[in-house]
């Protein structure tokens, strides 16, 4: 279903992610808001890949509200307060997509709405239109 696109005119990508993807003709999309690491028992996770895993969970469970997963995901926009954040947020996502990876911004903020958060997360997702 979905095509990454990679000009060879341009730099590859500095980690696992798409340039871009090619949505055919047919799917509707879901867009999620960003996503905290914060559990439904309200617990939150002193590190930040596992922060980065809850997000994806709650992502998995607004997608799968349309019949989506996570393999369905052709874009992700991550914030974190840190450099030093990066790499457990990178490790998480390149675990939860495993496939064609989805296109993905990642950017340093100042912070959230409580100081706990080192993420948020929010992702995109195509899927075939029901005939």
């Amino acid at each position: 279903m979905l095509r990454a696109l990679a000009p060879a005119s341009i730099r590859p990508p500095f980690a696992r992610y798409s340039h871009g993807i090619a949505i055919p003709a047919g799917h509707r999309l879901v867009v999620t808001s960003g996503q905290l690491g914060i559990s439904s028992d309200e617990t939150i996770p002193a590190e930040c890949e596992q922060q980065a895993d809850l997000c994806f969970a709650n992502i998995a469970a607004i997608l799968a509200e349309d019949g989506m997963t996570l393999a369905n995901v052709v874009r992700l926009n991550a914030y974190v307060t840190a450099r030093e954040h990066m790499q457990g947020y990178m490790r998480s996502r390149d675990r939860h997509f495993q496939g064609v990876p989805p296109a993905s911004t990642l950017v340093i903020v100042s912070g959230f709405t409580r100081p706990e958060f080192f993420l948020e997360i929010e992702a995109v997702a195509a899927a075939v239109e029901p005939a």
